[in-house]
């Protein structure tokens, strides 16, 4: 009986495991596909809404991470097939760093509130919010730090918030969407307790 809880418990951390390794290689490819507009367009805040929607706070979270360390590793996963630490500690690099919080702040909402529509959409943007902020105050700081002219805040956020804005928009419409329809095809936690907190 021991043997079987065991086998159910290693099934499980294998099943986290392939969602996490799975979930981080959507986000790269996500990164990869960039839309030629005005300023191009990435995908991977589309990656990341989905990530945390269908997978909760711990697993989504920890694909984020993966995708991360990967990049920082050198594995090209970022924007225009980028990796490195230096390009993590670049002016733009807060941004990748403040998808820990949207997925983190997606999760949470998700695993307390249940998978609804109006909670995915919210999450989404509450998350891409807390992104934007972490974002723009490391932008900020390491652009003034390499620069003699102080670069202000409404210059930072015409750089790199308002034109992502509505494309941001349409992408968590499309994360909600597709979060809703998938999410019966992924393990919902019903068995696992790795998601709970």
């Amino acid at each position: 009986m021991e043997e079987k809880v065991n086998k159910k418990k290693t099934k499980f951390k294998t099943i986290d495991i392939v969602y996490i390794g799975i979930f981080a290689a959507i986000i790269a490819v996500c990164a990869w596909i960039s839309i030629p507009l005005t300023v191009p367009i990435t995908l991977q805040t589309l990656g990341v809404c989905v990530t945390a929607g269908l997978l909760g706070t711990k697993r989504g979270t920890l694909s984020v991470m993966v995708y991360i360390l990967l990049g920082i590793i050198g594995v090209p996963v970022f924007a225009s097939f980028s990796s490195g630490l230096g390009y993590l500690l670049g002016a733009t690099g807060g941004y990748i760093i403040g998808f820990i919080f949207t997925a983190l702040i997606v999760g949470v909402m998700v695993n307390s509130l249940g998978k609804k529509v109006w909670v995915y959409a919210l999450s989404m943007v509450l998350g891409v919010i807390a992104c934007y902020i972490f974002g723009t105050i490391w932008f900020i700081n390491v652009y003034n730090r390499g620069h003699a002219d102080a670069v202000s805040l409404v210059t930072v956020l015409g750089w790199c918030v308002t034109p992502f804005i509505i494309p941001d928009m349409v992408k968590i419409a499309i994360a909600t969407l597709l979060c809703v329809k998938l999410d019966k095809y992924v393990d919902n936690n019903k068995k696992s307790k790795i998601d709970k907190i």
